[in-house]
């Protein structure tokens, strides 16, 4: 161990060339696209003599002198895996010395991190290395939002240890600095690169669709992220009388199930097509997880009143908040229809999640989230939220994922003596990481709970959990419960400076933003930019069907004022509807998606299918 901070030095200028040998052999391709007089012989040796520039480094990693181009990307990405594995095995040496039940699980959590953090890099390279078939919006768009779950999860790993005691959180923190710093490095370069090489253009973003899936649905016009197919529509718009479920679970047991559980252990994993579940209504009180392996999963119910999943898992009764939740999904293209997730701890209990999402393009439609403090945990990747609604107290919309909720209702609801209301707490460590809190056409408003007291308790908008917070809430109606200075420190000025918080076009009689906190990092968006954090672009949704009476929305609602483009009108809400604004000029100083320039993607895949 002696020598342990040479050789972190040392892995982290790895992590950091690997990607620089990224930006430079594309850069490298883009010239043989550009100039197709030379060979491809020529290109490649080019592209080569500055990878062996750095091969005396990879060679002290890797023990092998890389070969092709893609050689130093792998040994990258493995250098990155490796370190996260070094981490993982010290910290279980830790537990093993351990009889804090808290830290002990907080140890188990990291093995979990640690492996979704690992998967997170592995698909980085290999979609990196095998993109046929996607642009290369899709492609950064798909790397970014992995490469940021990898620094969440590694960060979330950290988080478990925030209220223990003793030295080990302190030793876990030592063992994690190295990948982490490989990660956050790798991301910051991928991201600088992108940037570099690209003109914000939203218009342009077109991801593949996969093939249209046969489901016995009744068809009607409707909008939906690119990332959900025809067949993925059809169920969303379908009532469960038009749907013939793969598998049906019924508390009454008129279904071949009567608890969730039973009936996870036969929906089969790795789908590669849309398996449905429908969950009659009732109340089902159970912990259920949908592991990553299930995947294009949908879940229906009845109504988010009628279909409930239940439970109570609790800070204060000693189980860790990442481990509260009533329903954790881990599964990407993971949907829910019209049901209900809830955890009944009570405010007293503190932090007690009903719902934890880490699952990748996801979708929530016509769903209902019930707790106080942390109900809602928008954990990591990209999630979207359409027409549901979420009550709590305290930070109860929290998390580091790209988490968009579009006409949604968010009811704050009466907290314990001396307690403040939160709405949002996102936790935005690194400011190259693709996420941040949406909310866009959504309503912010007292439960019938919370009325009677309005005049005891504060509530804010959010505050910023981590350093690099952002949250945007844009066209948006914010009721009178909502305090003047509208946002809320976490702990004195921390993240005041780093922040990215901003209010666009909003209206009630909470909205008027006179008297908001002059923090340096409340921003002022233009209309033509404030369009990074539609839907559309957010979420890097690139195929929209124009139609009308759409229950998405994939750019702007409402026509901005030309007084006043910012807004709060502090009541009015006379804003008429638009036609989605498709396109902006302007570049976002943040992490964007746009339009390669000439060449780039001919010389991507040329120079990837050089091995």
């Amino acid at each position: 161990m002696a020598d342990s901070g040479g050789r972190r030095r040392k892995v982290a200028v790895v992590g950091v060339s690997s990607i620089v040998v990224v930006a430079m052999v594309v850069a490298v391709a883009v010239g043989f696209d550009n100039h197709n007089k030379q060979s491809n012989h020529q290109n490649v040796s080019t592209s080569m003599k500055f990878i062996h520039t750095l091969f005396p480094t990879f060679r002290n990693t890797n023990n092998t002198i890389p070969n092709s181009p893609k050689d130093p990307i792998r040994i990258g990405f493995q250098v990155a895996i490796s370190q996260i594995q070094e981490a993982v095995k010290n910290s279980i040496f830790l537990r093993g010395f351990q009889r804090d039940p808290r830290i002990t699980m907080a140890l188990d959590d990291c093995k979990e991190l640690a492996d979704f953090a690992m998967d997170d890099l592995q698909r980085s390279f290999d979609e990196l290395a095998n993109f046929d078939g996607l642009t290369f919006n899709d492609l950064m768009a798909d790397i970014l939002t992995w490469l940021s779950g990898a620094v969440t999860n590694q960060e979330t790993c950290l988080d478990g240890f925030e209220n223990t005691t003793g030295v080990v959180g302190d030793r876990v923190r030592e063992f994690w600095k190295a990948p982490m710093q490989l990660t956050s490095n790798g991301l910051a370069m991928v991201a600088e690169t992108y940037s570099a090489l690209s003109v914000f253009d939203a218009s342009t973003r077109s991801r593949r669709l996969l093939s249209t899936e046969e489901l016995p649905v009744v068809d009607n016009d409707e909008q939906f992220p690119s990332w959900v197919n025809a067949g993925k529509r059809r169920l969303l718009r379908a009532k469960p009388n038009e749907i013939k479920p793969d598998l049906v679970v019924a508390k009454d047991g008129t279904g071949k199930y009567k608890t969730i559980n039973e009936a996870l252990q036969d929906i089969p994993k790795k789908n590669v097509k849309t398996f449905v579940l429908y969950i009659k209504e009732g109340v089902y009180e159970e912990q259920v997880q949908f592991n990553r392996s299930l995947n294009r999963l949908m879940i229906m119910g009845d109504g988010p009143t009628k279909t409930r999943i239940t439970g109570r898992l609790n800070f204060i009764d000693g189980t860790p908040t990442f481990h509260t939740a009533t329903v954790i999904v881990l599964g990407s293209n993971f949907i829910a229809k019209d049901i209900g997730f809830e955890n009944t701890a009570g405010p007293e209990k503190h932090q007690a999640v009903a719902l934890r999402v880490g699952a990748d393009m996801s979708i929530f439609y016509n769903c209902r989230m019930d707790g106080y403090q942390d109900t809602l945990y928008v954990h990591t990747y990209r999630q979207f939220y359409r027409d549901c609604t979420i009550t709590g107290t305290i930070d109860f919309i929290f998390g580091d994922s790209a988490a968009l909720f579009q006409n949604c209702l968010m009811l704050v609801r009466k907290p314990m003596d001396n307690q403040q209301c939160i709405v949002t707490a996102q936790g935005r460590k690194e400011k190259h990481q693709a996420t941040g809190i949406v909310l866009q056409n959504c309503t912010i408003t007292a439960d019938p709970s919370y009325l009677p007291v309005k005049s005891t308790f504060k509530s804010y908008l959010g505050r910023p959990w981590k350093e690099y917070s952002r949250t945007i809430i844009m066209e948006s109606y914010i009721d009178d419960l909502i305090m003047p200075e509208g946002w809320l420190p976490w702990n004195g000025n921390f993240a005041l400076d780093t922040l990215n918080y901003a209010e666009f076009n909003n209206r009630g009689p909470g909205s008027s933003k006179t008297k908001r906190v002059r923090w340096r990092g409340i921003k002022e968006i233009a209309p033509n930019r404030i369009q990074q954090f539609t839907p559309s672009v957010f979420l890097w949704g690139n195929s929209w069907i124009p139609q009308t009476g759409v229950p998405y929305a994939p750019g702007l609602i409402f026509s901005a004022s030309k007084d006043n483009p910012n807004g709060g009108n502090g009541g009015n809400s006379s804003a008429l509807v638009t036609p989605p604004v498709q396109r902006t000029d302007k570049k976002s100083p943040e992490v964007q998606m746009g339009t390669p320039k000439p060449g780039l993607i001919g010389g991507f895949k040329k120079f990837f299918r050089k091995s």
